[in-house]
């Protein structure tokens, strides 16, 4: 598989994006838990020092000293790990964000595997699946540098609470300056024809793209449709192409429970019942080693995804 990665990383782009943001809207803050460097705020700490706050290894307490900026009118960042800001500060999300509908965006470093020689500790695969039940609050999940950088200018311009997951080291390229995200809505990026339909997220979306290509090769024809925005769902794409398709096929780096395939496969029990397959992490822990390699082993070989669209496609 040869890969074209970004010049910057998802953390790098996130903070160009929210230097670029500050530099417009004075309300903006940002507090990181001895995270400037990690998740993007040296950038805007270096000209904005009274706006970009560090207040040590302390998440519960950068919780909810954003919650008190949005209280008052701002509109507060807070950046650390994902493993740390789904599980440490669950409580601070719920209660004091989410609850009372503050104007506060969750960037959460190191999602998936992305964490890699850090192990366990600090790989976030479970994260989405212990927020996604909490109302109010939006979750989102770029692909790549471009569309960090678009999907934060997008919710920074959003009143309400957001959680996004970025990644540590360059990504393999997938977008440019020209994507488009709305929140709530898919993005199709592959329409070929109506064997099955891959949804995708994430570090999953650029694997997803090169299972498409081996498909093809193969005669076989699918859809691939990234959902950026894991809630709200674009619950509309996810009927629309399984009802084309009648398969279903999730990617993401993350817990095959409570993530994205969670998502539509909810979706689809409740609206069109729909034969379907969620690939992913299988509820389990992973090993420490680098991104790209935890992806090929545990869940996200492109010609593995490929094998089992087509195993999925000849018992349909």
């Amino acid at each position: 598989m040869s890969v074209v990665f970004d010049k910057e990383s998802t953390r790098v782009a996130f903070g160009n994006a929210l230097y670029r943001m500050a530099e417009q809207d004075p309300t903006i803050m940002y507090v990181a838990a001895d995270t400037l460097k990690s998740v993007g705020g040296a950038q805007m700490h270096s000209k904005y020092p009274e706006r970009a706050i560090n207040v040590g290894i302390a998440e519960q307490n950068m919780a909810l000293v954003a919650a008190g900026m949005a209280a008052s009118g701002a509109k507060a960042f807070i950046a650390t790990y994902a493993t740390f800001a789904s599980m440490r500060i669950c409580e601070q999300i719920r209660t004091f964000i989410c609850y009372p509908n503050l104007d506060v965006k969750i960037v959460a470093g190191l999602s998936g595997m992305s964490g890699g020689q850090e192990g366990v500790t600090h790989q976030g695969i479970e994260d989405v699946g212990v927020l996604r039940s909490i109302p109010n609050l939006v979750i989102v999940e770029p692909a790549d540098a471009a569309s960090t950088e678009v999907i934060t200018e997008a919710i920074t311009k959003y009143k309400g609470p957001v959680y996004m997951r970025i990644g540590r080291n360059v990504s393999p390229k997938v977008f440019d300056s020209n994507y488009k995200f709305e929140i709530g809505k898919a993005n199709t990026l592959v329409d070929k024809g109506d064997d099955a339909v891959i949804f995708t997220t994430g570090a999953a979306v650029y694997r997803a793209l090169e299972a498409e290509k081996l498909l093809a090769a193969e005669g076989y024809k699918v859809k691939v449709i990234e959902m950026p925005c894991i809630k709200p769902l674009d619950e509309e794409a996810v009927l629309k192409a399984a009802k084309a398709t009648g398969l279903v096929f999730t990617t993401e780096d993350h817990n095959i429970i409570g993530g994205l395939g969670s998502a539509v496969a909810e979706v689809l029990a409740e609206k069109l019942p729909t034969k379907m397959e969620r690939i992913g992490i299988k509820d389990q822990f992973t090993e420490s080693a680098e991104h790209e390699e935890l992806l090929d082993k545990y869940c996200l070989l492109p010609r593995d995804i490929a094998d089992r669209v087509i195993e999925g496609i000849k018992n349909k």
